[in-house]
């Protein structure tokens, strides 16, 4: 069960690192500022994955929850901020 739980969120991690390099690409292509928000949520969401990973698998007695809720928190501000400032 272990070793699927491992599978799992490595998946997770790589998941959300694709989709970071393909809005970065399309971002690239088309300078929509969207894009760049969207992006940036990626990134945070592509290190929550990553911090999940650490702290489940790697670490199992150290707590970084608050670290994965900051992450998190972050990565979707930032949406909102560029849904908010950005829509046309």
């Amino acid at each position: 069960m272990r070793l699927l739980l491992t599978i799992v969120y490595l998946l997770c991690i790589a998941t959300s690192f694709v989709c970071m390099l393909l809005l970065m690409r399309s971002y690239r292509a088309t300078r929509n500022r969207l894009m760049f928000w969207s992006f940036l949520c990626f990134v945070g969401l592509a290190a929550n994955n990553l911090l999940l990973f650490i702290d489940l698998v790697i670490f199992p007695n150290v707590d970084l929850r608050w670290l994965r809720n900051l992450t998190a928190f972050a990565a979707v501000a930032v949406l909102i901020y560029g849904f908010i400032w950005d829509t046309e």
